[in-house]
């Protein structure tokens, strides 16, 4: 039973981490970010961050390290789009 719980967390955690793959290509590949929301990404990113440290204080591993891969993968979108808005907003007040 050990066996297949374990199999079942790190096929879940996988999944959940690896599923803002496609957001990440968007970022890298310098497609602009408008169409994602900052609120969204903050608060996901927030709550990957406290799955990190209900994992440590458990303790698990496979909350821990699917939670670090989610949160990196989301936090760099964020910062990414963050620096995108500021980048807008600079340029805006140029033309102004």
């Amino acid at each position: 039973m050990q066996l297949l719980e374990t199999v079942i967390g790190v096929t879940a955690a996988m999944l959940t981490s690896l599923s803002y793959i496609p957001q990440v290509r968007k970022v890298r590949t310098g497609q602009p970010t408008e169409d994602l929301s900052s609120r969204t990404l903050i608060a996901l990113t927030s709550g990957l961050v406290l799955w990190i440290v209900y994992g440590v204080i458990k303790p698990d591993w496979i909350i821990v390290a699917a939670n670090v891969v989610g949160a990196s993968l989301t936090g760099y979108v964020l910062y990414h789009k963050l620096q995108e808005r500021q980048g807008t907003a600079k340029s805006s007040m140029k033309r102004g």
